[in-house]
Order: structure tokens, then sequence, then C-alpha cells
């Protein structure tokens, strides 16, 4: 799947990156190079593109500080299949139904989503003509032709004669609806065309029509696990038969919506799907081992835990190696998938791990705690920064916030040195400072005879909310 971002240049991506996440230069150049080799690989020659792999990132760092971030966003302004797994998944307590080549099924039903919504996209234009047609045959019907003999079952018959027509009067009614079709054809004509005047003016969204939707039935679907195979079992003889109908009344507006996917839906291939999809997961699927630090022991002598997660280690090796795993949509090579690893890695090393799996992860990156400067930031540069994001919020219930810069001050200061005396849980903090410090305002707004509330927080306000403990004391020594 094409994108803009491949492009660009890393200095470009980097300055992406910029606008959602703060600091951690090195992990997002590294991330940033890794794209751009991608870029450089495609316009290689196929026996070249197939020698070229790419290089695995280790992120070290303390949780919080951004290491899932980076790869997630990444990837989200690539279009690029995304999934993150927690290497603990698959140690001895957690492995039961969850083997190692689960994190390849899962990237590629992430590659199914992305690629069929892409094609959605493509048909919207042609489905939005014919369900305009379908809105305006709903508003202003056209004339019903009267049963025939030839759509009636063979039962009818037997069951009371109940509406067989002889050849004669099935010829009468069809030239009277003739008649009735000629006379009304010009006056049902003029009349749709002002109403698909209407319908793209806007006039009718809010008007009840009934339209005809798809019933799509439910699906059990008996997961076959280990093999990667599931089976809808409510679905089995569904494609034999034809698609049930059912009506249903919305407005116009809503109409249009569930009419427009559906239409699209029809209009897009699914094999087509499923094959770009397969190749999208294996040239540009990104997956995310977290927690890898917990999988790793000390060399020396092993036994009980640390064979387990030296078994992990083993397991996971083949796939980042480069192998082949089955699929319910197919088979799908993993050696160009984008494998990053990441880790507190406090109280073990890289080195920790086996060496065949260290060689896999060759791109090495330290990412640092976060400083009360970083957290100022957080606060205010990204476009949907924490700030705005509980201001927006709390306008919906009618209380207008506005944050003061000694606020800032003072909220980075808390989130910093709550993680400097208790647990470091990174730019986490900031939530739950944010969750007390407006935690009473949250409880009694909302309600339809709630005015007005304009409320500007300042740092007196911060250091009076989040309570007369150390760290209020070491707010005062901050701001006053």
């Amino acid at each position: 799947m094409a994108n803009k971002l491949y492009q660009m240049t890393p200095k470009e991506i980097v300055q992406e990156l910029d606008k959602y996440i703060i600091g951690q230069d090195e992990a997002k150049k590294s991330v940033a190079i890794a794209l751009r080799n991608r870029y450089r690989r495609s316009l290689l020659s196929e026996k070249m593109r197939e020698e070229i792999t790419p290089k695995n990132i280790l992120m070290m760092g303390p949780t919080g500080c951004g290491k899932t971030e980076i790869a997630r966003r990444l990837a989200k302004l690539m279009d690029a299949p995304f999934v993150k797994v927690e290497a603990t998944k698959f140690t001895e307590v957690g492995y039961v139904g969850r083997d190692v080549d689960s994190m390849v099924r899962d990237l590629v039903e992430a590659s199914i989503r992305i690629t069929k919504q892409a094609m959605l996209e493509e048909k919207y234009s042609i489905a939005d003509e014919i369900v305009e047609e379908k809105i305006i045959e709903a508003i202003i019907p056209g004339q019903k032709k009267a049963a025939s003999s030839k759509n009636r079952g063979p039962f009818d018959f037997i069951l009371g004669n109940s509406g067989y027509l002889s050849q004669k009067e099935e010829y009468e009614q069809q030239q009277q609806q003739k008649e009735q079709t000629e006379n009304a054809g010009m006056d049902t004509d003029l009349a749709r065309e002002q109403v698909r005047q209407q319908l793209r003016e806007g006039l009718l969204e809010e008007q009840y029509i009934e339209i005809q939707v798809t019933d799509a039935p439910k699906a059990n679907n008996l997961d076959l696990g280990n093999e990667g195979m599931s089976i809808a079992i409510g679905n089995i003889f569904g494609d034999m038969a034809p698609k049930k109908m059912k009506n249903k009344k919305v407005k116009v507006k809503d109409a249009r919506k569930i009419l427009r996917e559906e239409e699209a839906q029809n209009l897009i291939d699914m094999d087509q799907v499923t094959d770009d999809a397969l190749q999208n997961a294996e040239q540009n699927g990104i997956i995310f081992i977290d927690e890898i630090d917990k999988i790793a022991s000390g060399s020396g002598y092993r036994s009980g835990a640390d064979v387990s997660r030296e078994g992990v280690q083993r397991d996971i090796l083949p796939i980042v190696e480069g192998s082949v795993i089955n699929t319910k949509h197919g088979p799908v090579k993993t050696d160009h998938i984008l494998f990053i690893g990441a880790g507190a890695f406090h109280t073990a090393k890289p080195t920790d791990l086996i060496p065949e799996l260290q060689g896999r992860f060759p791109v090495h990156v330290q990412l640092k705690s976060l400083t009360q400067e970083d957290f100022k930031a957080i606060l205010t540069q990204p476009e949907n920064a924490l700030t705005r994001q509980y201001e927006a919020l709390l306008a919906v219930d009618k209380v207008f916030l506005s944050f003061e810069d000694s606020a800032i001050d003072a909220i980075a200061n808390a989130a910093y040195v709550l993680n400097e005396t208790k647990e470091d849980i990174g730019a986490r903090r900031l939530h739950a400072v944010f969750e007390k410090l407006l935690e009473d305002i949250s409880f009694n707004a909302g309600g339809d005879d709630m005015p007005n509330v304009y409320l500007n927080i300042n740092g007196d306000y911060v250091v009076e909310h989040l309570g007369q403990d150390d760290v209020t004391m070491d707010l005062k020594r901050y701001i006053l």
C-alpha cells in the first residue's frame, strides 16, 4: 500500500513524529531510518530485495516513556499493519491456548482490516450513486408489479387455489399496468428529479424512509487454535441460500451511511483484499514485542521459570529469523516483517537474551525517563494535548476550563515528583494527576440545569487540590 511517508526522508519522518511524541530523539531516529530503508528496498531489483531484511530494533527504557507509542504512531501514519504482544503471554503460566505464531495471525487480521477499509474507500464514490437511487426509490417508489404465477410456489395450487390467474386475466393485468405506468411516468420522473435535488441540498436528512438491508446471520466460530483456522458453524450453509433481507425504518442521513457501507462491500473483491492484505503484512507489517526483558535469563545453570523463559525465546526466534506461518487466510512469510522489541531492562540486560535472538535485534535504543520539562511539553505542544482533552470533555457539561502557565508548571512538577518518589510510570502519571485534580469538577458537572461555568486553573489551585502530602510540599517549594 502506497503512502506518502514512504517517500519522506528520515528527518521529515522525525518531524512528523514530533507532532505527537515529546523527546526520545534517538528512538524516533531509529524507526525513521527503518521506515526509509523499506522505501529504499522497494526500489531495488527483486533479487536484491529478497536479500535485504529489516534491521529489527530493541528499545530499552522505563514504562511510560514512549516505546509503544513511537511504534504505534509510526504504523498509524503509514497505514501499516501493527500488533502489540507481550512476551510474558507466552511464558509457562499463560502459554495454554496462546502460541507464539498467534502474533503473526493477529498481524494478518490487522492487515485485512486496513486493506479492506482502503478498498471500501475507493468504492465509496460509486456506492454513493447507487445509494442515491435507492433513497429516491424509497421516497418515490415505482409502480409495483402484480404477482405473477411464475413467482408462486408449487404448493399454492394445492393449498386452496391461492392467487393463480388465467392467461387472459394476467394479460389484462399487464396491459392495465402498462397504461398506468405510461400515464404516471412523466410525473414520476419529474418528482424524482426534485427529490434528487433536495437530497443533494441536504433538505431531507431528517425524513424517515424504509429501506431493505441484508440480515446478516450470527456466526459462531469454532477456533482450531494452533492450526490458525476457524470454522463459522452458524454459516456453514449460508452461502448456499439467498441472502435474507429485512426492512428497516431510519432517517435519510442514517440510511445513506448504512446503504453506503453495504453497497461498497458488494463492490469489492474479497479475494483481492486477502491477497493484498497478505502482501501488506509480509512487506510492511510491524510486530511490537513488549516486556521482552521478562523472558530474558542470565547465563549459567537454569531451571524452572528460567527454562520456560528461554523456551519462549527459542519459540520466537524462528519467527524473527524468517519462517512461514499458516493462517486461515493463507501462508505468511515473516522474513521482511519489522520486529521491535521493548522492555525496561531494570533487572536484566540485552545480553541475558539468548545469543541467537540478540543477533536478530541489532539496533539498540536507550530511552530516557521523562523530565519536568518533558512533562510541560507533553501538556502544551501536541495538537491533542492532555489539557485540551480535558477542556473538550468538560465543555460538554458546560464547564469551560483554562490552564495558566503556573498550573502547567505545577502539574508537570507533580508528575515528575511522584515518578521520582514512587514508581516511575512515565507519561501515564499525568493521567493520575489530572483525575485527582479535576475529580470534584467532573463529579459535580452535568445536568440540564447546569449553568455555564468558566474556571481558570492556576498553580495555587493545583497545589490545593492535589492533597496535603509530600508532593504538595514539593509543589509549594517549586511554585512559591
